[in-house]
């Protein structure tokens, strides 16, 4: 049993709630639990997506102010106006932002580190300041192997460090790995709290379709490139297996791939409403994404009773995965090693009994009560520090 929480106020600020993302996602499942088991008064600010309707529920207790900047307008500009738009709507932003501030005044502000955070310092509101990310250092406002350039590089590297300079200022920055964490060395301020497992299954999948699932966006991250040649590898050997993709995205670069490629027993799908099902009728999770913030789907593989086999690439797997003992790691973007470790999985029952059962239980070090708790352990401390004074 949980502690009496002290009441608190607080506001997070995030672009948009319309989107089926991890980290709207995310949000949503925290902030409905603080509601609702810590008695905390929330607030979500949002710059775009105006009636627009939520993806994820939430519950009526918390208060949605959308700002309307509508930065989304960004998108379908020439570079040199979408450049002085830009500065236009961050004065609007800052302004407005500001104002709602004042009037709240909350204990603690949380940025989802986005436009905010070139100005969240400054705001004379009061409140704590805590920056949470949910994508990893080295791919942070990164480009794609095949969009970057000489000027890009340059404007990342000039980024970067006004960036660090504005988390240091921070009263605290929030990433989900001990692997990023490391990798902010020059910031001090710096704390891991995972995300939480969006679901707690009621049962485990038996382990009886010689079914292997994959999820995640149809984009050069997730690696579905490599798990498709890496499957062709697999089909060469074991013929009765199937392998199933779900996810969001153009389809179709995969769906020529795995023409290319002759693949007879692999199905390339959308998203589905009922992902917890999907895990229960497969009996092998693959995850290939060549980066990652976090990798909440091996957790909920893993809470389904599913063995896992994953890239060891930065940043996720390594914390959540002990190699050979709750899942196993290939080498990031090595479709022959991965292949190798589908076989494995596939053809010892035993084996992949024995990941399963390890893995439920590393699930549940992602329970939403046990990361609540660290979250209202970071907020309690520091709202007893002394209150900035309010100009």
């Amino acid at each position: 049993m949980f502690m009496e929480s002290k009441s608190l106020k607080i506001v997070y600020i995030t672009p948009a709630l319309y989107m089926a993302g991890g980290v709207e996602r995310v949000l949503t499942l925290k902030a409905n639990y603080f509601v609702d088991h810590f008695g905390y008064d929330i607030t979500i600010i949002l710059t775009d997506g105006k009636d627009k309707p939520l993806f994820y529920p939430l519950s009526d207790k918390i208060e949605i102010i959308n700002l309307d900047i509508n930065y989304e307008e960004l998108w379908h500009c020439s570079f040199l106006r979408k450049v002085l738009l830009y500065l236009h709507k961050q004065r609007i932003f800052k302004r407005q932002l500001s104002d709602k501030l004042m009037q709240i005044k909350p204990d603690i502000t949380v940025s989802l580190l986005r436009r905010e955070i070139n100005f969240i310092n400054s705001l004379k509101d009061g409140s704590k300041k805590i920056g949470e990310l949910h994508v990893n250092k080295a791919n942070y406002r990164n480009f794609e192997a095949n969009e970057t350039n000489f000027l890009k590089r340059m404007f990342q590297k000039i980024w970067m460090r006004s960036l660090v300079g504005h988390l240091k200022s921070l009263d605290k920055f929030v990433v989900l790995t001990c692997e990023d964490r490391a990798a902010w060395s020059e910031v001090e301020n710096v704390m891991v709290i995972p995300d939480p497992l969006s679901f707690n299954p009621h049962t485990v999948s038996p382990l009886l379709s010689k079914r292997v699932i994959a999820v995640g966006r149809y984009c050069y991250q997730k690696g579905f490139d490599l798990l498709l040649n890496a499957w062709a590898r697999v089909e060469e050997n074991i013929q009765d297996w199937e392998l199933v993709v779900y996810g969001t995205g153009d389809r179709k670069p995969y769906e020529e791939l795995s023409l290319k490629l002759k693949l007879k027993n692999c199905s390339l799908r959308g998203s589905t409403k009922d992902i917890e099902k999907e895990y229960l009728n497969s009996s092998l999770f693959v995850f290939s994404s060549r980066f990652e913030g976090f990798g909440m789907v091996l957790v909920e593989a893993m809470a389904c009773g599913l063995p896992v086999v994953s890239s060891n690439c930065p940043c996720g797997p390594k914390d959540i995965i002990d190699d050979g003992i709750d899942g196993l790691l290939f080498e990031n973007g090595n479709p022959k090693e991965l292949a190798e470790k589908l076989m494995d999985v596939m053809s010892n029952s035993f084996h992949r009994k024995s990941l399963a059962q390890k893995g439920v239980k590393k699930a549940r070090h992602y329970e939403i009560q046990i990361i609540a708790e660290k979250w209202k352990d970071l907020f309690e401390e520091l709202v007893s520090q002394p209150k900035a004074k309010i100009k």
